[in-house]
């Protein structure tokens, strides 16, 4: 899947061209995996966080591009707004893309959908110097890592186009995290974390084996095995699961 070069070759900076292309292609390509809407529309270069918005659900979008593989972790814009966005509910979906920067070539898109975004993968960065053009603007990186593969949605992969439908009820499978508070996503986030460590068909005591890690993820919680428990019972409720029988437990 390559980038549309056209007349954008007039580009001094790689940085500029690459931004261009990315967008260019994103205009033309994207689609709102929220609803039925084949198409997205662009939002002005001055617009802060949103890169794309769907002209039917009105989902937002923000697109972050990389000449390399992304990796567990993505740098991103002001650490302090981004954190005030998740907690009021209005953080915008993320895309994710790698490109060859040799050939222009489109080699991977991932969606991050906002209803698995929680502050706890929202990582500070240091202050920049005071040297620096923007002395004191504080960063962020983004965790990706930190996320269950749940949360890791592939639009193209190895420069093929996902189909539409999967990735759309890769979407809706998990939609249901937008009804629960950010605490509980945090918690949701992690078991299925350790879920996915797991073979499909799994047992309460497997799951235990992870409450030293869970431990440490949440100190203020002194009640994990409860917690656990009461995390696979909403994942059950929500279709995630299945209950097999009294301890055991498969992911559908």
């Amino acid at each position: 899947m390559k980038f549309n070069l056209g007349t954008q070759t007039h580009y001094k900076s790689n940085s500029q061209l690459a931004r261009v292309l990315t967008e260019a292609w994103f205009a033309e390509n994207g689609y709102c995996p929220a609803c039925p809407s084949e198409e997205l529309t662009q939002m002005p270069n001055n617009e802060k966080v949103v890169d794309f918005i769907c002209p039917d659900c009105a989902a937002k979008y923000q697109l972050k591009a990389k000449g390399q593989h992304i990796g567990k972790s993505v740098a991103n814009g002001a650490y302090q707004p981004k954190i005030d966005m998740i907690r009021a509910g209005t953080a915008p979906n993320w895309f994710f893309m790698e490109y060859d920067k040799k050939d222009w070539l489109v080699e991977n898109v991932m969606l991050v959908p906002a209803h698995f975004v929680t502050p706890d993968i929202v990582q500070k960065r240091n202050p920049l110097k005071p040297t620096a053009r923007r002395a004191g603007w504080v960063g962020s990186n983004v965790l990706i890592g930190k996320l269950p593969l749940d949360a890791r949605i592939y639009i193209v992969r190895d420069s093929e186009e996902v189909p539409h439908s999967h990735v759309r009820k890769g979407w809706k499978r998990f939609e249901f995290l937008k009804t629960q508070k950010l605490s509980a996503k945090g918690w949701l986030n992690d078991i299925l974390v350790c879920v996915r460590h797991l073979d499909k068909e799994f047992t309460l005591g497997e799951m235990y084996e992870f409450e030293d890690r869970l431990a440490v993820l949440h100190p203020h919680n002194k009640h994990i095995r409860p917690k656990i428990r009461q995390q696979l019972q909403v994942l059950r409720d929500n279709g995630i699961l299945e209950f097999l029988k009294p301890g055991t437990y498969l992911l559908k």
